[in-house]
């Protein structure tokens, strides 16, 4: 096992402790109750169609997404997957996602697994099998994965280094994790609303549920909740409700919290699954006074400064490795000229704006996996005669020469260096540098 077992716990009297230690007894005994909860309340909510994941079957969508996660390594499609909490719907989308691909998907609340095992089969999912096991004995299942899906739910488990070291013991040398955990400083109106609840002894119970969302009507103006309850409709149903304001475990981490976890489970950052939002490069940071001070800064102490200013993150997604991996798996750079060699493959999300636009722009770029509407990407004439010869086969340098062979921006290195990497930080592609 790598790292401590301590963690962010919960505590009697207020929402979190920090470093203490998890007594075995009491580890135990916060599982049973989440596990209760989850059978009472399963989260997401169970689903029958499953029919729109069949489009991430596009090939050029898979693309991106394999060089999202593993930017070194050649596309397959053949890849075995782990959905460690995979809850009532998670390891059929990606088995659907994914046909030729080995799934299988765990969870510890049997109702889950069975919601699960119903979707294999109406579906019929030859490629997908499921147990009900707890991620901390994941090793039981004698295997390894090049992927390992776990979002939402570390931070639900009483030990979560316990649940990360157990989950990086069975992924390949090569492999990738994708990992999502709750932020603090968005989910303070849910910490108030949790710590509201405990106090007054709501439990979980349709009944209270429903005198619940009858009492969020009444929140006042300016209460930190009121923006989520805006932006996130869910909260309008039951289990989604339960999950998020009665839940019996539940803890956030800041980004230099996550960064530490994943270290001390002996894991190695990789990337955010969305990192514009993370960036001074990009939206209303770049315009600070301060951007260039920030820019300064290494890149850990950069997406902690951005997280602290925007302020209302709810979740951190990242992508992370084993910190024994082979040395072929590069990081994206623009040092140099291997960059050149690049293969960019254009994130399947965006829209092309062509109205209202900035002065010298021809199109706006923004990405539909954002939700802060200060991140979009502005291009001028040139560059989108290189954004529209991206066709992902072309290097970077084929691009170049494609698209402005007869131009004079053909001899200025900077401006494609600079627009690729504005590409990159902007979410609009992935680099696949196998060939690099």
């Amino acid at each position: 096992m790598h790292g401590s077992i301590h963690a962010w716990v919960l505590s009697s009297d207020t929402h979190l402790t920090k470093d203490r230690e998890v007594p075995h007894q009491e580890a135990t005994s916060v599982a049973e109750k989440v596990c209760a909860f989850y059978e009472d309340y399963p989260y997401p909510p169970p689903v029958d169609d499953l029919q729109k994941y069949q489009a991430w079957q596009d090939p050029q969508k898979q693309r991106a997404e394999h060089h999202l996660l593993w930017p070194s390594r050649p596309f397959g499609q053949d890849q075995s997957i782990l959905v460690a909490g995979c809850g009532t719907s998670q390891a059929a989308k990606h088995a659907m996602r994914w046909p030729a691909a080995k799934v299988t998907g765990i969870d510890f609340s049997a109702t889950s697994v069975r919601c699960t095992e119903e979707l294999k089969q109406r579906y019929k999912l030859d490629n997908l099998r499921t147990l009900c096991l707890p991620i901390e004995r994941v090793c039981e299942l004698d295997t390894s994965f090049d992927h390992i899906v776990c979002t939402g739910v570390l931070h639900h488990l009483p030990d979560p280094d316990a649940g990360l070291s157990a989950l990086r013991d069975v992924l390949k040398p090569h492999g990738a994790m994708h990992v999502m955990v709750y932020a603090p400083y968005g989910r303070t109106g849910v910490y108030m609303l949790q710590d509201f609840c405990k106090r007054i002894g709501i439990s979980a119970t349709d009944g209270e549920i429903r005198d619940l969302i009858d009492a969020l009507k009444a929140l006042p103006q300016g209460h930190p909740l009121q923006n989520l309850l805006r932006e996130a409709p869910d909260f309008r149903n039951e289990a989604a409700l339960a999950d998020a304001l009665l839940h019996p475990c539940d803890r956030a981490y800041s980004v230099s919290q996550l960064l530490d976890f994943l270290s001390n489970g002996g894991m190695r950052f990789g990337r955010w699954v969305r990192q514009a939002a993370y960036s001074p490069r990009c939206g209303l940071l770049a315009q600070l006074p301060q951007a260039s001070r920030i820019q300064e800064l290494t890149l850990e102490n950069q997406y902690a400064a951005t997280e602290l200013f925007r302020g209302t993150m709810v979740r951190h997604s990242v992508i992370a490795h084993r910190d024994d991996a082979p040395d072929n798996l590069r990081r994206i750079s623009f040092a140099g000229d291997a960059w050149l060699t690049y293969v960019p493959v254009r994130m399947p999300d965006t829209v092309c704006v062509r109205e209202r636009l900035p002065p010298g722009a021809v199109a706006v770029l923004i990405s539909q996996s954002h939700t802060y509407r200060d991140i979009y990407m502005p291009i001028n004439a040139a560059e989108m005669r290189l954004l529209d010869a991206i066709d992902g086969n072309r290097s970077i340098g084929h691009v170049v020469n494609k698209a402005l062979a007869s131009s004079r921006e053909a001899s200025r290195p900077d401006m494609v260096r600079a627009f690729f990497e504005r590409l990159w930080w902007h979410d609009q592609v992935v680099f696949d540098i196998s060939a690099a």
